[in-house]
């Protein structure tokens, strides 16, 4: 399998324009790299899927009409399908939380939104938590699902700033389809000369993610192989390597399967800092692997 480090001149392409902003903050958030990857892509393809959606930030920057925008997590879900029918309620549901939260000193409102959205998920609380949570690291507990997050050091953005990136993003995700989806149900529609990007939970970093602790890398390499032989393009961004490359995260045997690993520099890792109390640590910059059938 080909090696390839993104410095290499001559590797990138001219892309769309990224977006300005994020929509929504999530644990493994590629908005900062997602022009590299999308640098990677095959010079054409035809239709786009995305099996686990998370922020949307790869498919932002394609803003390809037609593309699929998939995730098992409903509440998630349903709030990429407001944004693309509804623009207007998706800004009514965080002006609501936002001066709810205001007017009960902050962290007393979001813990008030939390335990709503925990009796009874809903994309309208999710929707604010992640945006307000301590660095977007939105963890669920593994016991019983319930998010445990705790409040953000900063105040959330402004109704008014959140409106602007509803607008922008809804512009964005123009003709593209969002389902609710295991990921299996969603490579598994895509034919030939279809692209597939997985942004999977990564097994050292990401098991508090919903649903992400019965995520098996095993079996999702055996779709990939289906997709694969069918002629379906499929690039994987998964565990490179951790504190400053002395960990290579292992994966399982891939038999061929992929023909190029592209390394791309991801910086200090933001959930290890949650972790330790909002320290940044030297040692540890993380490296994400980026795999390609093609």
């Amino acid at each position: 399998m080909q090696t390839l480090l993104f410095d290499e001149p001559g590797l990138i392409r001219e892309m769309a324009k990224p977006p300005k902003t994020q929509l929504l903050k999530w644990i493994g958030n590629k908005q900062r790299f997602a022009r590299k990857i999308v640098s990677f892509f095959p010079d054409e393809f035809k239709r786009y899927h995305e099996p686990f959606l998370g922020s949307g930030a790869v498919l932002a920057i394609l803003a390809k009409a037609e593309s699929i925008g998939a995730d098992s997590f409903a509440p998630l879900i349903e709030i990429w399908q407001t944004l693309t029918r509804r623009p207007a309620t998706l800004k009514q549901w965080y002006e609501e939380r936002w001066h709810f939260m205001m007017n009960r000193t902050g962290k007393a409102g979001y813990e008030a939104i939390k335990a709503s959205y925990n009796s009874s998920p809903n994309a309208a609380d999710l929707l604010f938590l992640c945006r307000s949570c301590y660095g977007g690291v939105v963890r669920f507990r593994q016991a019983d699902g319930h998010m445990s997050t705790p409040c953000g050091i900063h105040k959330p953005i402004s109704p008014v700033g959140f409106s602007k990136r509803v607008d922008e993003w809804h512009v964005r995700v123009k003709g593209m389809t969002f389902v609710q989806a295991e990921y299996r149900e969603t490579m598994d529609r895509a034919k030939k000369g279809d692209l597939v990007y997985c942004d999977p939970p990564y097994s050292h970093t990401q098991s508090i993610l919903y649903g992400a602790q019965s995520f098996s890398l095993k079996d999702l390499f055996d779709v990939i192989g289906r997709c694969k032989s069918r002629g379906v393009f499929v690039a994987l961004s998964i565990d490179g390597s951790k504190r400053s490359g002395k960990l290579k995260c292992a994966l399982p045997p891939a038999d061929g399967l992929f023909e190029r690993e592209v390394l791309l520099d991801c910086g200090r890792s933001m959930l290890k800092r949650f972790q330790m109390n909002g320290l940044s640590l030297e040692e540890e910059v993380v490296h994400d692997r980026l795999l390609l059938t093609y």
